[in-house]
This record gives structure tokens, sequence and C-alpha cells, in this order.
């Protein structure tokens, strides 16, 4: 089956080891992107996948299709042109310390983007599957509209339709995110979303939860689901479940609901000694998507891909280098880290 991803890729740059900005005297480069995370965790899975976007035509925007061409992604239908490619900073947090962000992403080619640069019949040739994230129509411009044009081929091609909300506050207010999000969510047939998403985007809450003192209730997160499913007719709702002691343990679970069976399935909860956190929202996504490809059932489906992010978050950087029999291996109990000889 071939899975497209379609959403922005950055330079990512990160001080050395835990160090703040204000320390750094350099930076490392690498590069990433919510749906080119998941694109490179799929083609890790031995899925076909596909990543769309339009790259600044210089080194720059070379590099960046690099990174995930290295790992097998398919990359023929990046756009090229526009201004610039968009880059991040990432400052990793240590104990009581959160990690910060910091967004230099204004005017970058995807950004930029029209509608007439993408031909979706093209880009959807022999697709089953299509992703992308609510950070892509955040990024402004036509960006929702190309989305929508993406999603209403999908529904006419009987292409199954994955988003992660993936609220950004640094990029849209709550408002514009529920207003435009409305309009796509219902294209959608698997959602996913974290304890926040929900809540900041359409007002959903889960009840007995307080995301900031790390409070969870998860079955709130079932009522969520149903209304989610009510609201906008999504057939899937993946949560994750995050708890978050300091910057370097959580407490890391999910549950997946089915509206057609009505079941909601909890994964068995790990508690996570965090090497880089960033990107493990999108190696959910993908092996979310891996394990329902695979025919997975529901409790099956959110312990790989809880199992899949657990892994994540111990490997540097955005993208999830791990293979199937990895993850399978954690899923299924075996989980002390020991040697491996």
């Amino acid at each position: 089956m071939k899975v497209v991803t379609f959403g922005e890729i950055m330079m990512r740059l990160n001080p050395e080891g835990y160090q703040m900005f204000y320390q750094a005297e350099k930076f490392e480069a690498s590069y990433a992107g919510g749906e080119a995370n998941v694109a490179v965790s799929l083609a890790n899975y031995g899925i076909e996948s596909s990543f769309v976007t339009k790259l600044p035509d210089n080194p720059l925007g070379e590099c960046a299709r690099n990174a995930v061409r290295h790992f097998g992604v398919d990359t023929k239908d990046i756009v090229w042109g526009g201004k610039r490619l968009g880059l991040y900073f990432v400052e990793k947090g240590a104990s009581q310390r959160p990690s910060r962000v910091v967004y230099d992403r204004a005017d970058s080619s995807i950004a930029t983007a029209k509608r007439e640069d993408f031909d979706w019949a093209k880009i959807f040739e022999g697709a089953e599957w299509f992703h992308f994230t609510g950070i892509t129509p955040a990024l402004g411009g036509e960006m929702p509209a190309v989305c929508l044009d993406a999603l209403k081929y999908c529904r006419e091609h009987g292409i199954t339709v994955s988003c992660d909300l993936n609220y950004r506050g640094k990029l849209w207010t709550k408002q514009e995110a529920g207003r435009v999000m409305a309009e796509l969510v219902p294209y959608v047939d698997v959602l996913i979303a974290n304890e926040a998403d929900a809540a900041d985007v359409f007002g959903i809450v889960g009840e007995g939860s307080d995301v900031e003192s790390g409070k969870l209730n998860k079955e709130g997160y079932v009522s969520v689901a149903e209304q989610l499913v009510e609201r906008f007719g999504v057939k899937k709702v993946a949560i994750t479940l995050r708890t978050s002691l300091s910057a370097f343990d959580n407490l890391w679970a999910g549950m997946l609901y089915d509206a057609a069976t009505k079941e909601a399935c909890f994964s068995t909860e790990y508690k996570v000694h965090i090497v880089d956190r960033v990107g493990g929202g999108d190696s959910f996504g993908g092996g979310l998507i891996y394990a329902l490809i695979a025919g997975k059932d529901t409790q099956g489906a959110i312990d790989f891909a809880v199992a899949a992010s657990c892994l994540k978050h111990s490997i540097e950087h955005d993208f999830n280098l791990v293979k199937v029999k990895d993850v399978e291996a954690l899923a299924a109990g075996n989980g002390t880290g020991r040697v491996q000889r």
C-alpha cells in the first residue's frame, strides 16, 4: 500500500546537548517536519511512502529532500520554487526546565505555495492512504485550500485519510484553527490528537483532566472521542496520553476509539526517560498508520503505536528509526533495554 504525506519540512537547529540558546556558540543541523517524520517511520516499517511539499530550488532544499530520501521515502512529487526553507530552533529541556521551540518559517516555500502547484491526480496515483497534520493549513496563505483540494480528491477516489490535529499556538489562534479544521476534519477517517488538541481546536475537554498539572482521567477521553465522532463523522479517534513528570521523565500511553464498534482500547503506560521528545507524536502517527494497514485490531493498533512512540523518545532528532520487530518486541513486554548480543 502506498501512503502519501503532505506538509512542511524544515531545518532543525539545536545547541549541543542540553545547552540553552543563550549558551550556544554553534548549532547542530538536521531536517524534519510532522508529515516528513511520518513518511520516514512508514518507510522504515516497509511501507511505500511518498512525501510531498514545496522546497526552494537551492542546496538547502536539496538537503531537506535528501534527508527523507535517505530512508527510502519517494520524493519525486516535491514541487520546487519559492524563497526559502523554514527553520526551527530546539532547546532541549532538562529536569524541571522545559524544552523550547522557536520558529523561523515565515514566507517559506510551502507557506507561499499556490493551489495550482499540486497535481493531486498525479500525486495520488496508486495511493490508498493520505496523511497530513493541522500544522500544514496553519501555515496560512493558500494552504487551507490546498489541503481541502487534496481531501476532496481523496473522498472522491476512496483514499483513506488520517490527520493529526497538532495545534500550534505560535502559528495560529485557537479560533482560526477551529474554523479551518472544522472544514477539513469531516473528510478525515482517522483523527489523531493529544490531551490538549481537542480542547484547543474544538473546545472538547476530557472530564477530570488537567493537562498543565499532569492529571489525566483516561476514561474522560472516551467521551472526547465520542464527541469528535458525532461532530465530524470520523471512523477512528486516537488520543495520546502524556503525563509529564519532568523534562526527562514522562508517562506515555494512548487510546484508540473505533466508531463502528464503539470500542475504546488503552495501551500499556510506559515510563519514558527522554533523549529527545520532538517528533514523538509523529512517531505515534506513523506507528498507528502502519498498524491499521497491517490489519491489527483496535488493541493491537494502539499498542503498536504507543510502543513505537515510546522508542522514538530514545532517539536524537525527529525521525523514528526503529523497525517493526523492535516495536513488536516492546509491545510484547521486552522493555528492559538489555544489550542485544
